[in-house]
């Protein structure tokens, strides 16, 4: 199918386009099954959107093919998709500010699935209805393994770090990053420094821990955890629950429960694509509806 589809949604007009097209070829899924993987998982992805401004990563010509990293919303973005002026913090085309866009909506969500954008990545802050950030209401440690750790001393860190935040009062929400390891994020309502924190913590736990690094030198990881801590600061973005990555398969970061964590004794227990994410959300709801206030 290379033509176009008129659909509405939510009292939206959109032309969905090439949904015939493969994006993931090893597993023969189509910009369509894409589309229709957010339409179905939009109820519990939106409020992990809800107010962040968004940067996707787009893949026009499927995971095999180039991708771009995207913020500014595209010159045919229609007028209906709620954007934000924010400053260009870091920006590499030396722009002052960037027009991002916020997905509120599945309409929006749909577009821009249809722009093949495979990947949704949000900051750790919101912004108000006029456009204004927030400070962050929420933390993350992101966890890397360096070969020949997998995602299973992954969650042997995870469980480490679940006690150190629970000692200092705060709840840790765990989630898989969709490729070789994970996250772990903490709801926020403290005057406290989230960067500041979260650096505090992941050096102490690797001066505790002889597997784990808060060092992101390569030299420094093999075989060892590396807690990336710097995802806390305001200009960085992370993979957002429920997104779709774009490996060989369509692999989903996908809300973990504790228990599944702990239990984890192979690297394969914990990669679910996008079927397995629709059955799990229909069978277990949201997971990670902890962080989504």
């Amino acid at each position: 199918m290379t033509g176009k589809v008129r659909v509405e949604v939510e009292g939206r007009r959109l032309a969905l386009t090439n949904l015939g097209k493969v994006l993931y070829p090893s597993a023969s899924f189509t910009k369509a099954e894409v589309i229709d993987y957010y339409t179905r998982i939009a109820p519990v992805l939106l409020p992990h959107l809800r107010g962040r401004p968004l940067t996707v990563k787009r893949y026009p010509d499927g995971v095999d093919g180039q991708f771009f990293f995207e913020k500014n919303v595209p010159g045919h973005t229609p007028a209906w998709v709620r954007t934000v002026t924010l400053p260009a913090s870091g920006s590499t085309k030396n722009r002052e500010t960037i027009d991002f866009a916020v997905v509120d909506d599945l309409a929006t969500l749909v577009y821009y699935a249809n722009l093949a954008a495979l990947e949704i990545h949000v900051p750790m802050w919101r912004v108000t209805e006029r456009g204004d950030p927030l400070p962050p209401d929420t933390l993350v440690f992101d966890l890397d393994p360096g070969a020949p750790a997998t995602i299973v001393e992954c969650c042997e860190v995870a469980l480490l770090l679940r006690e150190a935040l629970e000692a200092d009062g705060h709840e840790g929400v765990p989630k898989t990053s969709g490729m070789k390891g994970m996250q772990v994020y903490v709801p926020w309502d403290r005057d406290e420094d989230t960067s500041a924190y979260a650096r505090a913590l992941a050096r102490r736990m690797e001066r505790e821990h002889t597997f784990v690094t808060s060092v992101m030198a390569k030299r420094e990881r093999p075989g060892k955890v590396f807690i990336d801590w710097s995802q806390n600061n305001p200009a960085k973005t992370t993979v957002a629950p429920y997104s779709l990555r774009a490996g060989g398969a369509p692999t989903v970061s996908t809300p973990l429960s504790w228990e599944e964590v702990d239990a984890c004794g192979d690297p394969g227990q914990l990669v679910f694509t996008a079927r397995d994410v629709l059955d799990r959300v229909q069978r277990c709801g949201d997971l990670f509806r902890a962080s989504a206030a």
